[in-house]
């Protein structure tokens, strides 16, 4: 399956669910930044119990692996679980949203984007994927964070509200890698 299909699938699949949702990772750094290579789509849901039956029926075990099990040990620990589609290899990971300030703000600032000719999908805006890139960054070192960072502000810097990212940058104690990323943005512009 296409990346977009399985895309628009688990999106078409969450809103019909009324489930609410954000589109993450490197999927929406790509949106508002460079493309790269990814083989799994980040997706933060406000998926319950209630939820479960409708996800277990939308996605059949002839195309998708998928388990009820993992779902709701997902919900009841706030963590995330997987749905693979072994034919492609693509892997949509569903993490369970939070109930926080940051994704309060997060989930009232997402862009509503043309993903095909008639569908639209909620994507994080971008300075929220800059914190979480920021966050994954810290946690685990990973330069590719850094990459996709440097793509958003590469292509949608202008647009960037650099005042926002400052303010959730330092209540989720990510001002030092903040200020990494501005300093190399003066090395490369002096």
């Amino acid at each position: 399956m296409d990346p977009y299909k399985l895309l628009e699938r688990i999106a078409g699949i969450l809103e019909n669910l009324h489930i609410p949702y954000l589109v993450t990772g490197s999927v929406a750094a790509m949106a508002f930044g460079e493309p790269r290579m990814t083989n799994d789509i980040d997706v933060v849901a406000a998926v319950g119990y209630e939820h479960v039956d409708g996800l277990m029926a939308a996605f059949p075990e002839e195309e998708f692996y998928i388990s009820e099990a993992a779902i709701r040990d997902a919900v009841r620990h706030q963590t995330q679980f997987n749905i693979i589609h072994p034919a492609s290899g693509m892997k949509i990971d569903v993490i369970i949203r939070k109930k926080t300030r940051f994704n309060d703000s997060r989930f009232s600032r997402f862009h509503r984007i043309k993903a095909g000719e008639n569908f639209e999908i909620n994507f994080a805006a971008p300075e929220d994927i800059i914190l979480m890139k920021m966050q994954y960054y810290q946690d685990g070192g990973s330069e590719k964070h850094l990459r996709d960072i440097s793509g958003i502000l590469k292509i949608s810097g202008s647009e960037i509200d650099k005042d926002y990212v400052a303010f959730w940058a330092e209540r989720l104690h990510l001002m030092d890698v903040w200020n990494l990323i501005l300093n190399e943005i003066d090395k490369r512009n002096k």
